[in-house]
């Protein structure tokens, strides 16, 4: 006991006295904000001064009682490479190679995290990488119920042929362009997250003003468990209907009789994590079932059963019998013996216990849809489909794995408050994929994203972001879309000042929500930048709805950000993407012409117009009005009818 004492001594002694220490933001080469006063935080030992020389800017500040320091120098002009040296008494760091230039933060979710090493082109990108005045400051992934004060870790790399891979896309792609076209050095703050909701990237004070967020953030709990028993609470909802319902071993020993009936269980294809699938942050046990349709010539042969990759220890169980239990590293092809299955509909249940490598992933399968299938000789049926149920195991002991979307306000703590003291130049945000279904609040969340983070950096700064891509169905206006609800609720953000949006919905991917051609997303962000921030006369949209006029059955829509000209960017020369309805609200495509500079559409079912829409599905691929600078034209609709997302609530 007496050496345990004197080793807790110790190590007291040296949290207290501890020497100087600045923060991983002012680190080898940093790019500091250009003409905004810079502040610096640090700890050192209290009752003696730090001083601080930065170019030729002296100051000196007295450490708190707790150690904790601040220092303001003044702003500065754009240049470097310079020092700064921090020191108390004979002890001093010394940073090197500094830039001051302007600081970009890149935020938002996985089509902002997207890095160039997975963008078209890599390649050739490569070749075009190597600008040591553009610099990354990656903010590692993080969630805290309270606000810190410090990034626990991070440093400034330089982009180089060997490094730019790990940078974000988006961002690289437009500091290149910002680069080439004013010589400042630039600076990436990348601070994003995949998936993540709007909802975690604001502070509990912005949430407690808001009108749809109010409720939720006096109601959000305070503790890590708390907030596990909301999840529990949510997920019980919205798989059993009832948020409170008691799952005992009973109950999920019934889950593998015979005739068993999950019809209501969770439906998914069957890849990759349950996180994304309805079960948010679940790490536990669960069940996987489906029906399969065979013919005879399945019954009475030796079957080959393919489960993709899933390790962890399964049970799998065909109508009741169980026919394996144990784990197998690796592709998984589990042999049937011959009368196992059924001549007509067959169940196929699994029991999936906890994941052990990787731990992190949850519950879910990897590897490749392709080896999801039942194989007969040379007759290979493929399970890979929506037909699949899911199924937590709640009765069984479980725990929530710390993401990013268990609750607001989580991720603005960890990685956004420590840094709203470092001076930017402005934001570059790329998300609300995950907010699709709450189109209607993301008119509200998002302006007061903007402006919390404005109030918080105390500065007006430029915010410029990417209005969704085109990902899904091409579904017509009868069906509604929850995409085009949310490029509508960007579009009215641009309503705040000093906002600006690229549309992307013409280098989308219709099968993959990560668009691999980041290199126009960023080239688009930079137009907006290099016209409002640096006086460039060059176009910064495509042809934006501007009014709407409806006469002898026809509708006539002008259109602002024109350029030279509209056109149409078809090999044929005519406008797809144009929808038209009456009072009855039955939308139709629409025949449509650019006349003299405006668009002219009409469907020979419409005999009064009264409504249009353009682009109004989760891909409109066929939408390909543009102007004469080939930006395209911005979705639009002119009612105001009631959309899909309207009852769409954060909770």
């Amino acid at each position: 006991m007496r050496y345990v004492l004197i080793l807790t001594c110790i190590f007291v002694s040296f949290s207290v006295f501890a020497g100087i220490t600045v923060e991983k933001l002012y680190s080898d080469h940093a790019v500091l904000q250009r003409n905004k006063p810079l502040t610096i935080r640090g700890t050192a030992e209290a009752g003696s001064a730090v001083s601080l020389t930065l170019h030729k800017h002296i100051i000196s500040v007295s450490p708190q009682a707790s150690g904790y320091w601040e220092a303001v120098m003044p702003a500065m002009s754009a240049g470097g490479p310079y020092e700064l040296v921090v020191s108390q008494g004979d002890q001093k760091i010394v940073i090197h190679d500094l830039l001051i230039g302007d600081v970009w933060l890149c935020s938002g979710q996985s089509n902002m995290e997207w890095p160039v090493s997975k963008s078209a082109n890599y390649s050739e990108e490569m070749k075009d990488a190597d600008y040591p005045d553009i610099r990354q400051f990656f903010i590692e992934h993080n969630v805290s119920i309270q606000p810190v004060n410090e990034l626990p870790g991070g440093q400034w790399v330089k982009a180089s042929s060997s490094t730019v891979g790990d940078f974000t896309a988006v961002g690289f792609f437009f500091a290149r362009k910002m680069y080439a076209e004013t010589g400042v050095p630039i600076g990436l703050i990348h601070s994003s997250w995949g998936g993540s909701q709007v909802e975690s990237w604001i502070s509990r004070e912005a949430m407690l003003s808001s009108d749809v967020l109010h409720e939720y953030i006096q109601k959000m709990p305070d503790t890590w468990e708390g907030l596990d028993s909301m999840l529990e609470y949510r997920n019980k909802k919205n798989i059993l209907g009832d948020g409170f319902q008691k799952v005992t071993l009973a109950d999920e020993k019934k889950y593998l009789d015979v005739g068993y009936n999950f019809a209501s269980w969770i439906s998914a294809d069957p890849m990759w994590q349950w996180d994304w699938k309805g079960v948010w942050a679940w790490r536990g046990n669960g069940y996987m079932a489906r029906k399969v349709q065979l013919t005879q010539g399945f019954t009475d042969k030796i079957t080959t059963l393919g489960l993709a990759e899933c390790y962890s220890h399964n049970e799998i169980y065909i109508n009741g019998k169980l026919i394996f239990a144990g784990i197998l590293k690796g592709n998984r092809q589990i042999i049937v013996p011959a009368g196992t299955w059924v001549n007509g509909e067959n169940t196929l249940m699994i029991k999936m216990n906890r994941i052990i490598e990787p731990e992190w992933f949850g519950l879910g399968l990897m590897g490749s849809g392709d080896d999801l299938f039942i194989k007969s000789g040379d007759i290979k049926l493929s399970l890979n489909d929506s037909k699949w149920k899911l199924m937590p195991s709640f009765a069984e002991p479980h725990s929530y794995a710390r993401l990013s979307n268990n609750a607001g306000t989580i991720i603005y703590n960890s990685m956004i408050a420590p840094i709203v003291h470092f001076a930017i130049k402005g934001v570059l945000w790329y998300q609300g994929e995950s907010n699709a279904g709450r189109a209607y609040e993301y008119r509200k969340s998002f302006p007061l994203l903007i402006n919390d983070w404005r109030q918080k950096w105390k500065d007006d700064f430029p915010f410029y972001f990417v209005q969704l891509s085109s990902f899904g169905a091409n579904q017509d206006s009868n069906e509604g879309s929850y995409w085009a609800e949310l490029r509508e609720a960007q579009t009215m953000t641009l309503s705040l000042p000093k906002t600006g949006m690229a549309v992307t919905i013409d280098i989308g991917d219709a099968n993959d929500i990560h668009p691999i051609n980041k290199q126009d997303v960023g080239l688009r962000l930079a137009r907006i930048a290099l016209k409002n921030e640096y006086g460039k006369s060059i176009e910064i949209s495509g042809p934006a709805f501007e009014n709407a006029k409806f006469e002898a059955g026809r509708a006539i829509i002008t259109f602002a950000h024109v350029a030279k000209g509209l056109k149409a960017k078809d090999k044929y020369g005519y406008l797809r993407g144009f929808e038209i309805a009456g009072a009855d609200k039955k939308w139709y495509y629409a025949v449509a012409n650019i006349i003299n500079n405006k668009v002219i559409l009409s469907h020979h079912l419409v005999s009064k117009p009264i409504a249009v829409r353009y682009a109004w599905a989760d891909a409109p691929i066929d939408a390909n009005l543009f102007n004469s600078d080939d930006l395209p034209a911005v979705p639009f609709r002119t009612d105001d009818w009631e959309g899909k997302s309207i009852h769409g609530k954060f909770e």
